[in-house]
């Protein structure tokens, strides 16, 4: 019937248009479609432009070239309807500040912008079918206009639904059922773009033209959209991310250069953390929970799974996009980071079942390895992970360290210049260097003082035939890097050698230890030739050190442990480069043990340093016997103790006197004064003590006597710790000792009252190891009633009995002690990290240097002479007491005259 009527389209109400057969419509679409444009463009009517939206969408559409649908409709319509939603949005958001159930005006008129809404999407989402359906694949550019203003509103629509809870406040039921039908009708239309889209053909060999740059803005409009309904739902969410990875990698070849990469893999990896955070969260409500719900479980489940995706995804895309990810490689490593730091055994991780840390384990740790597999390869991932100024807060520390591990174990399957480039130095920007791998190993596991202390358990590597066990950190460090030294490359072993070197002279002891176990495998399982050489530049050092140092210390340990790893034909040559018999070799064998050399040459060689260490002794005692030259004493000192304690049975009884005898009369010597203000000299006390406790028994008493009251007056000003443990070892040795009658007196009150003076020690070292000392001086002692004089108080009987009963002292639970050992690591690691080399010299225990006089100091000079001449007068006292003839007539003689220079001094005073 219509057709028979000719009727013009400027003269034909919207509502009969809706109704014109399909020929009509073809055949009048020239003419009415200007009409319609024009109306929608001069009407600000949202109800007529979707009318007309609608017409044009259901009636004319079909009949358009699909070639210049972009001229003819989308960029002429479309705009304007973005425009017009947009005023929607914003009206609707003002207008649902004042909805509520009783004003039934603002209701009426919230849910018509809600229903027109509905509308404008439906018409997007035809004209997004049309396209699909008439069309084998499509060319971007003539349709361009359609999904960026498509996108636009779904995103609109997506944020408002979103924020809904917050802009309908308490009246969102009100609107709950066409909310509900606008987010699913922007969910229907994004699912038929992403059909649209995947039909999107490009010239692979196009680079800066439109459709690259359409493409490029689509995809990074997805993205934003992502990071809108990540929290709204998750299956949508992943398949906007898997069509997002789809798009970026079907048209890589032209987009690759243009796409924001930055913005992708920081999305992709705060999407993958959200999701992370809530499977932990879920695996520890099961955890804490009494009862197991199958819903939970479920849910976990689905949630892991959307987990494993964005892995997998980042895996990919990393994959495929590694040359163009230099600025993302921050955000990859902190990625790395935040997993295991919120994962077991992590002292921040959640508390989670072993079951779920084995399904999350096998689901993305495993995936997250084989993503810093791949970014092995790629420099400017390297200069992230070991950047020199990486300053990780406490919580991300022992993450740090497991990833330097994981490296480690992956890096020796990398060609040569791969391991090069992570296990050499290099020089930054100014004076900033990239320290090399092997060292930031070192420097991160010091860090990880809480994680040790613990310790916290990780998975051991498995061994065939036995089951696997959990080690402790120290465990865990060590195997692999000992695993990576023996795999590594020639060409960076002088590296290694610096690391090793640099990790063993650290200030923290269990880095110096760790270092340590590395070069002593590196010798075990390195050539003979190797651990000797290693061994001689070791001894050089030593040899160079300039006195007491905590380093010197440590090359020391070292030194005696490779030299019981060296061929027997290797330590003849070794003692033939320091020789023994030499006294600038002393330095080397204060170091040694002599049970590391075989029964032969440790009988040619222990003599000959005894013979060298008591002829530099006797050198000191005809010296002017100052503090300066206490430093060659305490070389032939350290070595007359490396003798006695390894091959004392390989000195003969003279031998053994002699060494008595030197040290009765260097004890002489030694003041109060000298060895509290003079770190030098307290190193010697210490040696003394120890020398002489090792002989113990044919001691003169008198000499014990006054080293027990010594003892008690020194451990009243609180020495150093190595003091107070040489007094401890001493007085251990007192238990084999038969105390004369003549001495008891004196001797006994000493020793209780040192002992009772190192019971209650406020530091928990020197009392456990007073408490060792007194059980074994109470199991050999003769004289059981001054057991318990040293016990004075309730409490040190009680400390001594818990300790004898191996009873725990102080009960802590599991919780308060991981709160303890954090809050101790950001206490205690702070002078470590600011420690300088200058405060690292001041540690030594070298004399302190010389001052200028000044006149007021001449009392302090008449009190030092003094003492030096009463400990010149204690020497020959000792030297009378342990005379094996009469004493010489010349001695009264010259007592006398000393007598009368006295008496001069007194009047002269007076």
């Amino acid at each position: 019937m219509a057709e028979g009527r000719a009727v013009p389209a400027s003269g034909v109400p919207l509502e009969e248009l809706s109704s014109w057969p399909e020929e009509l419509c073809r055949r009048e679409l020239p003419s009415v479609l200007p009409r319609l444009y024009s109306m929608c463009q001069h009407s600000e009517s949202w109800v007529e432009h979707i009318q007309i939206l609608k017409i044009i969408t259901q009636m004319f559409l079909p009949h358009m070239n699909h070639l210049t649908l972009e001229q003819t409709f989308f960029s002429q319509l479309l705009p304007k309807t973005v425009k017009l939603f947009d005023d929607m949005m914003c009206e609707l958001t003002i207008q649902a500040r004042e909805l509520s159930s009783q004003n039934l005006e603002i209701q009426a008129t919230v849910r018509n912008i809600l229903q027109t809404m509905v509308q404008v999407l439906g018409a997007l989402t035809g004209c997004v079918q049309h396209v699909c359906t008439t069309q084998e694949f499509v060319v971007l550019e003539n349709i361009h206009s359609l999904p960026s203003s498509v996108l636009h509103v779904i995103k609109s629509t997506f944020v408002h639904c979103k924020n809904s809870e917050s802009v309908y406040s308490g009246r969102l039921h009100l609107v709950s059922d066409l909310l509900q039908a606008l987010f699913k009708e922007a969910y229907s239309l994004q699912k038929q773009l992403m059909e649209l889209l995947d039909m999107v053909c490009m010239d692979p060999v196009a680079d800066e033209n439109e459709d690259v740059l359409n493409m490029v803005i689509v995809i990074h409009s997805l993205l934003d959209i992502c990071s809108v309904i990540s929290s709204m739902d998750q299956a949508f969410h992943a398949n906007t991310w898997k069509f997002i990875i789809k798009q970026s990698l079907k048209h890589q070849s032209v987009i690759k250069s243009h796409l924001k990469h930055k913005d992708i893999i920081t999305s992709m990896c705060e999407d993958f953390l959200f999701s992370f955070h809530s499977c932990l969260q879920l695996a520890e409500q099961m955890t804490c929970s009494d009862v197991q719900d199958n819903t939970d479980y479920r849910l976990f489940q689905k949630t892991l799974k959307l987990c494993r995706f964005f892995i997998n995804s980042l895996l990919h895309y990393t994959k495929e996009f590694l040359p163009f990810l230099s600025d993302s490689c921050c955000t990859l490593h902190q990625l790395y980071l935040q997993v295991h730091s919120r994962f077991p055994p992590s002292l921040y991780s959640a508390k989670i079942s072993r079951g779920h840390q084995e399904e999350i384990a096998g689901a993305l740790l495993v995936t997250l390895d084989a993503l810093t597999h791949q970014l092995l390869v790629f420099q400017p991932f390297v200069q992230v992970v070991l950047d020199g100024k990486l300053d990780l807060p406490c919580e991300l520390q022992f993450p740090q360290c497991l990833l330097l591990v994981v490296i480690m174990d992956q890096l020796p399957s990398q060609p040569e210049d791969i391991q090069t480039l992570w296990c050499t130095e290099s020089q930054l920007s100014g004076a900033t260097t990239r320290p090399s791998l092997l060292k930031a190993v070192f420097c991160t596991f010091e860090q990880c003082s809480a994680e040790l202390s613990l310790p916290v358990r990780l998975q051991g590597v498995k061994s065939r035939g036995q089951p696997e066990l959990a080690v402790t950190l120290y465990q865990h460090v060590c195997v692999h890097l000992c695993a990576f030294v023996a795999s590594l490359h020639p060409s960076v072993f002088p590296e290694l050698d610096a690391a090793l070197l640099n990790a063993v002279l650290s200030a923290n002891m269990i880095t110096s230890l760790l270092a340590m176990d590395a070069w002593c495998f590196l010798a075990r399982y390195g050539t003979a030739e190797l651990c000797a050489h290693h061994v001689t530049v070791l001894a050089h050092l030593i040899k160079s050190c300039p006195g007491e140092c905590y380093q010197l210390a440590n090359l020391s340990v070292l030194l005696k442990r490779l030299f019981f790893l060296m061929a027997p034909a290797r330590q003849v040559e070794f003692i033939q480069k320091f020789s023994p018999k030499e006294a600038e070799n002393l330095p080397v064998w204060q170091c040694i043990s002599f049970q590391a050399l075989p029964a032969e040459l440790r009988r040619q060689t222990t003599p000959e340093v005894a013979r060298v260490g008591t002829a530099q002794c006797r050198k000191w005692l005809s010296s002017s016997r100052t503090v300066e030259e206490l430093e060659s004493l305490n070389t032939a000192l350290s070595s007359l103790l490396a003798v006695c304690t390894s091959a004392g049975e390989s000195l003969d009884s003279g031998q053994q006197t002699e060494i008595t005898d030197i040290g009765s009369q260097l004890w002489a010597f030694l003041s109060m004064k000298q060895v509290t203000d003079q770190p030098c000299v307290q190193q010697t006390f210490s040696l003394l003590l120890q020398l002489l406790g090792f002989f113990i028994q044919t001691l003169d008493p008198q000499l014990i006597t006054q080293a027990a009251a010594l003892h008690t007056s020194l451990l009243r000003v609180e020495p150093p710790d190595h003091v107070r443990l040489a007094v401890l070892g001493f007085v251990s040795s007192l238990g084999k000792f038969s105390m004369p009658r003549t001495v008891q007196d004196k001797l006994l009150p000493s020793l209780s009252s040192t002992l009772a003076l190192l019971l209650t020690d406020r530091s928990w070292l020197i009392e456990q190891h007073t408490l060792e000392a007194f059980t074994q001086f109470a199991e050999g002692t003769n004289h059981e009633e001054i057991v318990p004089q040293c016990l004075g108080s309730e409490e040190i009987k009680n400390k001594v009995v818990s300790f004898l009963e191996k009873t725990e002292v102080v009960s802590e639970t599991e919780a308060h002690r991981l709160e303890r050992v954090k809050q101790e690591k950001a206490v205690f690691w702070a002078p470590f990290a600011t420690m300088t080399t200058e405060e690292a010299q001041r540690s030594s225990l070298q004399p302190h240097a010389k001052r200028a006089r000044a006149e007021c100091h001449w009392e302090e000079d008449c009190r030092a002479a003094l003492q030096v001449a009463a400990g010149a007068l204690d020497a020959v006292e000792a030297l009378l007491h342990t005379a094996p003839a009469p004493a010489p007539a010349w001695l009264l003689l010259e007592t006398e005259g000393l007598q009368a220079r006295i008496e001069t001094l007194k009047r002269s005073v007076l």
